[in-house]
C-alpha cells in the first residue's frame, strides 16, 4: 500500500482503477488568442511536444521558454474501455482552463492550487480527443504566490508557472454515484476518528439513502468497522482507534516521533446491497491545541523546530521534478534535526504531504498570496482556499494555516479597517471548517486576529536579536516596531497571551560574484564564519523563555535568492551535522 501510496497523485483517497495521464501531449502558445476562434479545440495545429506536468517554462517539459505566454493549448488522445465510466483529474492547472473532449466543452476552471475533476460522460469507447486551453495573466489580484508579475525576477519573485504543473489522471468509476470525499477528524480524548462521508450523484439519479461503510485497521489488524443507512451527506460516524498492544488497549497516535498511521477501506452501498464504490484511505491521531501560551501537540508542549520551504527545482520549477526529489528534501530537513517545515507561499503535491504523514514532519499550509486588494482579489482567494482547506484537511501533518504573509495582498491592513475585517472573515472561515489547527492571520507582523503571534527578523547578531526582544511586553504591546519597521498588530488589535514564534530568520548567504544573488543581512565568507552566526542567532532565540519555536529561512537556494543550507541541485553548503546539533540543542 505505501508504494501505491507514493505514486497515486491523491495518496488519501485511491480507486482500484486509475491511469497517469502524465508524459507526452501536444502543445502549442495562442498568443494571439485566436484558437477559439479558429476551433483549436476540435485539433491544434503546428503542435510541438511537451512533458506534463512540466509547465513550459521548465527545462523538464522540453521547451524551456521563460518568457510569459498568456495563453496555451494542449492535446492528448486516451484510450477509454467500452461499458466503463471515467472520471478525468487535474491535480493543479494555472490558472484558467477549458476542457474539450471529442470536440464538445465540458467544463472550465479557475484557480491555480486546488484539484478538480470533470466526469467524462460524453466519452465513447476507444480513442478520443482531449484538448485543454489555459489562459494566465500577470495579473496582481489572482493568487501568485512567488511567480514575478514583472518581464524579469525580482527580490524573492521568480519565474512564473503557466498551465498543468501536477500531475493528470483518469479514475474508473464503478457508477455516476460515489464518494466524492470523506472528512476525517480524530477525537483523541474519546479514541475515536469522525468521518464525515461526502456522496457525489449524478445528474440522473434522485437523491436517496445509500449504505455506508467503514472499516479501520492498524498494522493489518482489523480495529473497527462501521456500515448503516446514510441518508445524508456529512453524517458523522465515529468508530474507535485503540489497538491491542502487550495486553493493553490504546491509540497508536501520530507525532513527529511515533507517526502512526491507521488504514481504512470506505464502501458506498445501494440500500439494497449493490457496490457503488470503494476507496481506500489512512489518517493519523492527534490532537492540536492552545493553551497558556503554548502549541500543544497531544497534550504535550511542542517546541517547532521549522524550515521555510519554497519546493522549488532548477530544472522544474514548482513542480518537484520527481517524488524521489520530494524525498530527498524532506530526508535532508530531518537530517538536519527540523521537526517540521514551512511550505511557502504554495500548495505543494499531495504526495509531498503523505511523506510528511508517512516521515512525522509538521507542516504550515500557507495560502498563494495576491498583490492587489480588490473585491476580484477577495473573490478569488476565498475560492481557492476554501477548496484547498477541504483537499488536504485529512493530512495529519499539517498542524496550521497561514492563509496571508507578510501583509501581501493586505499591504494596508495596519490601519484600512475593510482589509482587516477581510482577514477576519478568513480566519472564522477556516475555523469553522476546521476548529483544532491553529490560523495565522498575517504571518510575520501587523497581526489581526490570529491564533499565534509569529514574527519575522532577518537581525544577523545575536546579541542585538537578545536585546530587541528580551522586554517581552514593548514588542507585544505595540510600544515598540519591533523589526524597526512593523508593529505586532493592526490598529484595534492587542496580544491575547498566544504563542510566539519567530516564523522567518536567518537567510544567511555566502559570498557571490553575481549581482542579483542575495541573502539577509552581510554575505559570509567561508563554512566557519555561517556556522558562527547561524549558532549565535539560534542561541538568541533558542534562550527566549517565551518563544515557542522558529522558522529558520530557507532549505534550498532558489533562482536568484541564494540564503539556503542547501543549492539549488540539493548539496549541502555546511555541515549538516553541526546544524542538528545546534537544533536539537536544549531549549530554555
Amino acid at each position: 500500500m505505501n508504494n501505491l501510496r507514493r505514486e497515486h497523485p491523491r495518496p488519501q483517497f485511491i480507486r482500484k482503477n486509475w491511469t497517469l495521464l502524465d508524459g507526452t501531449w501536444a502543445f502549442q502558445f495562442d498568443d494571439d488568442n485566436q484558437g477559439i476562434q479558429h476551433q483549436w479545440y476540435k485539433g491544434i495545429p503546428n503542435t510541438v511536444p511537451i512533458t506534463v506536468p512540466f509547465t513550459y517554462e521548465t527545462e523538464l517539459s522540453g521547451i524551456n521558454d521563460p518568457a510569459h505566454h498568456s495563453v496555451v493549448w494542449y492535446e492528448k488522445t486516451i484510450d477509454l474501455e467500452e461499458q466503463k465510466k471515467y472520471t478525468l483529474l487535474f491535480e493543479g492547472v494555472d490558472y484558467f482552463s477549458q476542457i474539450w473532449l471529442n470536440g464538445k466543452q465540458i467544463g472550465s476552471h479557475q484557480g491555480a492550487y486546488e484539484r478538480f475533476e470533470f466526469d467524462l460522460t460524453e466519452a465513447l469507447p476507444g480513442k478520443n480527443h482531449l484538448v485543454i486551453r489555459v489562459e494566465d495573466s500577470l495579473a496582481e489580484d489572482q493568487p501568485r504566490g512567488k511567480q514575478r508579475w514583472l518581464t524579469d525576477n525580482f527580490g524573492c519573485w521568480y519565474v512564473q508557472t503557466t498551465g498543468i504543473w501536477k500531475s493528470v489522471w483518469l479514475e474508473e468509476q464503478q457508477s455516476e454515484i460515489r464518494l466524492a470525499s470523506v472528512k476525517m477528524t480524530p477525537d483523541l480524548a474519546n479514541d475515536q476518528i469522525v468521518f464525515e462521508p461526502l456522496v457525489k450523484e449524478g445528474a440522473t439519479y434522485p437523491k436517496r439513502s445509500y449504505l455506508f461503510e467503514a472499516e479501520v485497521s492498524f498494522a493489518e489488524q482489523l480495529i473497527s468497522s462501521h456500515r448503516g443507512l446514510l441518508t445524508h451527506s456529512l453524517t458523522p460516524i465515529s468508530l474507535q482507534t485503540k489497538v491491542k498492544e502487550d495486553g493493553c488497549w490504546g491509540t497508536k497516535v501520530w507525532s513527529p516521533e511515533t507517526p502512526h498511521l491507521y488504514d481504512v477501506t470506505f464502501r458506498l452501498f445501494t440500500e439494497e446491497g449493490d457496490l457503488l464504490d470503494e476507496v481506500s484511505s489512512y489518517f493519523g491521531m492527534r490532537d492540536i491545541s492552545i493553551k497558556k501560551g503554548q502549541v500543544l501537540l497531544n497534550h504535550h508542549q511542542l517546541y517547532q523546530r521549522l524550515i521555510l520551504d519554497q519546493g522549488y527545482w532548477k530544472e522544474s520549477g514548482i513542480t518537484p521534478p520527481s517524488l524521489e526529489a520530494l524525498e530527498v528534501d524532506l530526508d535532508r530537513i530531518i537530517e538536519m534535526g527540523y521537526n517540521g517545515l514551512r511550505k511557502h507561499q504554495k500548495i505543494e503535491d499531495e504526495r509531498f504531504l503523505y511523506l510528511c504523514d508517512e516521515k512525522g514532519l509538521l507542516v504550515w499550509s500557507e495560502m498563494a498570496s495576491t498583490y492587489l486588494f480588490n473585491d476580484q482579489a477577495m473573490e478569488r482567494f476565498v475560492d481557492e482556499w476554501q477548496a484547498i482547506i477541504r483537499q488536504n484537511y485529512n493530512h495529519p501533518s499539517i498542524i496550521t494555516w497561514v492563509p496571508f504573509n507578510e501583509s501581501w495582498g493586505i499591504k494596508g491592513i495596519e490601519h484600512d479597517q475593510r482589509q482587516q475585517h477581510f482577514t477576519e472573515s478568513i480566519y472564522y472561515l477556516t475555523k469553522s471548517f476546521d476548529k483544532q489547527r491553529p490560523v495565522i492571520t498575517n504571518d510575520g507582523w501587523v497581526h489581526t486576529i490570529s491564533d499565534i503571534l509569529t514574527l519575522h527578523d532577518y537581525e544577523e547578531y545575536g546579541e542585538r536579536f537578545t536585546a530587541r526582544y528580551e522586554n517581552k511586553k514593548d514588542f507585544v504591546t505595540n510600544e515598540h516596531q519591533f523589526n524597526q519597521d512593523f508593529y505586532a498588530f493592526a490598529d484595534g488589535y492587542q496580544y491575547q497571551n498566544q504563542p510566539i514564534i519567530i516564523s522567518e530568520f536567518g537567510g544567511i548567504a555566502f559570498t557571490t560574484e553575481k549581482a542579483e544573488d542575495w541573502g539577509y543581512g552581510n554575505q559570509v565568507r567561508n563554512e566557519k564564519q555561517f556556522m558562527t552566526r547561524f549558532d549565535a542567532i539560534h542561541q538568541a532565540i533558542q534562550e527566549l523563555p517565551f518563544i515557542t519555536g522558529y522558522c529558520y529561512t530557507q532549505l534550498t537556494d532558489v533562482e536568484q535568492e541564494v540564503n539556503g543550507l542547501l543549492t539549488t541541485d540539493r548539496k549541502p553548503k555546511v555541515d549538516l551535522a553541526k546544524v542538528k546539533e545546534i537544533n536539537t540543542r536544549r531549549v530554555k
